[in-house]
């Protein structure tokens, strides 16, 4: 019997560096395989299992959520049939549904695995303003959850951790919420939190709950008067000026509007692809660090950019070394790391003025 534990987390929160722990203290000695999927052309962080001894299969072929019933459920038969292994790690897309991913294993309808934990990160710096702007997606992964780790809950202030755990309190009364950060825990302690079955048993149930609630909604639009567009005919009020960033954001696209704002109709659903992109390219240009800095530092240019959520990529120096980076809505990490095979770089967010990223990357 293989167990699958399934990481969710939107952009940045911290997911990678949760199962790089649990790899080197809490699952010592299984066969373990992750799978990985990038949303966006180019994929980033996989090396490093593979230099762990990781077997990792990468899917770059877009988001999760987009190509469930074929790619993912191959991709997972193909791990179970070559490898037999104790344990699959499955890490979504930051902009991936963890409902979505959680349905699509059970789709396998394979007796080899067993659903053995759903974990979400969350940011507890940018909680309320994901909420706010994307909840769609982030509040899917709030909801879905079995175990939820407050990732930077030891570099806010007190009252944001509050306030944070409070929001992700009533989105999911039964989730263990791990404030403690995970570098005073014991692996124990952390897999002990992860794999508590009540918590699993309480997310399986609550999935189970909205997809009967979908059919009864479904049985009843379709006795609806089929000219009535009810389904596309509600409001949308997006409280922009409540952003935490006190960024304006005008969207033009009037009721096709994708920005996945949670005050969308409960049943109207989207998918990643058509409320997030992603600008990528392979480069054999050098940025210095204090160079790659300056241009991290231009992303908050929402107007000239876009709206960014993560920029990340490996790129070479010009003096040897190489430079790994990460940008997360206002944040950025500059730092040096392995070589790459060719520099790469990735940028995720919502309607991206790609000409004007090329032109700030030089490429």
């Amino acid at each position: 019997m293989t167990k699958i534990d399934i990481f969710s987390g939107f952009l940045g929160a911290g997911k990678t560096t949760l199962i790089k722990r649990l790899i080197a203290e809490s699952y010592k000695g299984e066969k373990l395989v992750l799978i990985e999927n990038e949303f966006g052309e180019i994929g980033i962080d996989g090396g490093f299992m593979q230099d762990a001894g990781i077997e990792v299969t990468e899917m770059n072929s877009g988001c999760i959520c987009c190509s469930l019933v074929g790619d993912f459920g191959e991709a997972l038969r193909k791990v179970l049939s070559t490898y037999a292994p104790d344990r699959i790690l499955i890490e979504p897309s930051g902009v991936g549904k963890l409902s979505d991913v959680i349905r699509a294993v059970q789709g396998i309808g394979s007796d080899e695995i067993l659903l053995n934990a759903f974990t979400t990160v969350v940011d507890a710096g940018k909680c309320k303003m994901y909420m706010k702007n994307f909840g769609e997606f982030f509040n899917d992964q709030v909801e879905h959850a079995g175990t939820i780790i407050m990732s930077h809950a030891d570099v806010v202030s007190p009252e944001k951790l509050e306030t944070s755990v409070s929001l992700v309190r009533e989105k999911n009364p039964t989730a263990v919420i791990v404030t403690t950060p995970i570098t005073e825990l014991s692996g124990e302690a952390l897999l002990d939190a992860i794999e508590r079955k009540d918590t699993l048993h309480a997310a399986i149930e609550h999935l189970l709950e909205e997809e009967e609630d979908e059919h009864e909604h479904h049985d009843h639009e379709h006795h609806h008067d089929h000219d009535h567009h009810d389904h596309h005919d509600h409001d949308h009020d997006h409280h922009h000026d409540e952003h935490e960033h006190e960024h304006e954001h005008h969207h033009e696209h009037g009721e096709d509007c994708t920005c996945g704002c949670h005050d969308h109709d409960h049943h109207h659903h989207h998918h990643a692809d058509e409320v997030f992109t992603s600008w990528g390219r392979e480069t054999t240009r050098s940025y210095a660090p204090d160079v790659m800095r300056d241009i991290l530092d231009q992303l908050e240019d929402e107007k000239r950019f876009g709206r960014i959520l993560r920029a990340k990529g490996i790129v070479p120096a010009g003096d040897g070394s190489w430079v790994h980076f990460d940008y997360i809505s206002g944040e950025s990490d500059v730092r040096s790391g392995s070589a790459g095979v060719i520099g790469r770089l990735c940028v995720i967010g919502a309607e991206l003025h790609e000409d004007a990223l090329a032109e700030l990357f030089g490429v």
